[in-house]
């Protein structure tokens, strides 16, 4: 990973989610430090490691390969739905 690439990484892209991991990660991490609770500590690093290298749960780019528009070519199926009842009274 290239310098150029890590400071793309962290000054762009910025939004919403991204800055409440941000917050809510530096708000465990001062809390951590306070009350001196390890677990919070490790809690707090996992979402400033989200925050500052825009991961998520899914991992690098995990959300980010799903299609986000949808081909106007692409043919729309009709689906049937058959009803089942139930045989059992109450």
């Amino acid at each position: 990973m290239t310098l150029e690439t890590i400071k793309s990484t962290l000054f762009t892209n910025w939004h919403v989610v991204r800055i409440l991991r941000l917050v809510f990660g530096i708000f465990v991490l001062v809390q951590a430090v306070t009350m001196r609770d390890a677990l919070a500590g490790m809690i707090s690093a996992i979402f400033l490691f989200q925050a500052l290298t825009n991961t998520g749960c899914c991992g690098a780019s995990g959300c980010t390969m799903t299609p986000t528009s949808i081909n106007k070519n692409q043919k729309i199926e009709e689906v049937d739905y058959e009803e089942i009842k139930s045989s059992l009274k109450n």
